[in-house]
């Protein structure tokens, strides 16, 4: 079977005695999963369909929603073949007015939010029948946040997110408590930059969290860049973000930490380097979707001897791996997997093997 491509027949599930790999237990150690792709087809909505037919339904209630749009069966951007979204019975999900009318399977509305996206508002629906549908939710933080809220009247016990990494989506898939990385031949044809430019990612998502007091202090700041003094006093530094050429670091003795709302940026990170002040200091992030920095800037900061944390996190509990790029290139599975997993030390899974990579 190609990559991507459809079984035919009746979807499997834990029904049908498939045998799920260990990762589908940690999951459900968790109230929220969000799985992202580095890059388009790097098997991102194969992972979802994956976990989805898997979950044992009678021990939790799942509710599934998507950042962006998820269950087409041609990506709009590279005209490639995608594997269909289908939810069991049970199953709650969140989706756009448009594609809640294109379902196709029996269900029972819930509620409509009263948030528009250009789609129209999100519904939220329980699905009476076995049946494909098109995921389209919340596309800002602040509304994903909401709903994930929301699903709490319904006694929903693991919450299942489409994630996006793309800049232009402002909802961020560190919101979930977990996180499934899909990577693969699309995000690099070399192996050996694939390796690299992964398990970066991954030291990324893996940034700790700052201390309890400054989260609480920044979470509900949205824009521009702030300095935490010495005495935990917080100060606005008149700049809208990061990427500000005209940004200056004057008087910065009892700076503490600096935290960027908005994306964090190789220029701006070269600027603290250098300036005798903040060789030492710590930069706050949102999340690390919020990080635009290269490895080198970055180990040159933390060589420093500065560091950055988040506000917010997930416990990355696996990556995957599809070895076969749109254009057809495939790389070895195995040797992908296992350079990877030396490099991450996590478990990495070529899902359409169905086994973990020895």
């Amino acid at each position: 079977m190609e990559w991507g491509s459809v079984p035919s027949g009746r979807t499997p599930g834990p029904r049908d005695g498939v045998r799920a790999l260990p990762f589908i237990g940690e999951i459900l150690n968790y109230g929220s999963l969000s799985i992202v792709g580095l890059e388009k087809n790097t098997g991102k909505t194969e992972c979802l369909k994956y976990v989805l037919e898997r979950l044992p339904l009678t021990e939790k209630r799942v509710a599934v929603t998507s950042i962006g749009i998820d269950g087409e069966t041609v990506d709009q951007v590279t005209r490639t073949q995608k594997p269909e979204i289908v939810l069991r019975e049970g199953m709650y999900f969140g989706t756009s007015e448009m594609h809640y009318r294109q379902r196709r399977l029996v269900s029972e509305l819930i509620d409509v939010s009263d948030e528009t996206t250009s789609l129209g508002r999100v519904v939220t629906a329980r699905a009476l029948t076995q049946g494909k549908v098109l995921l389209s939710g919340p596309s800002s933080g602040a509304s994903l946040r909401r709903w994930m809220a929301d699903m709490r009247r319904f006694d929903i016990d693991l919450v299942i997110i489409d994630g996006a990494l793309s800049r232009l989506s402002s909802a961020s898939p560190a919101v979930s408590q977990s996180m499934i990385l899909a990577t693969g031949a699309a995000y690099s044809a070399n192996l050996n930059t694939l390796v690299q430019k992964t398990a970066f990612v991954v030291e990324l998502i893996n940034l700790e969290l700052a201390a309890r007091d400054r989260r609480e202090m920044l979470m509900p700041l949205e824009k521009g860049v702030w300095m935490i003094d010495t005495d935990e006093g917080l100060h606005d530094l008149n700049t809208l973000t990061s990427l500000s050429q005209d940004i200056h670091f004057e008087g910065m003795e009892r700076c503490a930490a600096l935290y960027v709302a908005g994306a964090l940026v190789d220029s701006f990170l070269e600027k603290v380097r250098k300036n005798k002040d903040l060789k030492q200091t710590e930069i706050v992030v949102r999340d690390f979707t919020k990080i635009f920095i290269s490895p080198q800037q970055f180990r040159l900061f933390i060589k420093a001897g500065g560091r950055i944390s988040v506000l917010q996190k997930s416990k990355l509990i696996a990556v995957t791996v599809n070895p076969t790029s749109p254009s057809g290139y495939v790389l070895d599975s195995d040797l992908l997997c296992n350079k990877l997993r030396e490099a991450i030390h996590l478990p990495v899974y070529d899902l359409l093997k169905s086994k973990p990579c020895n």
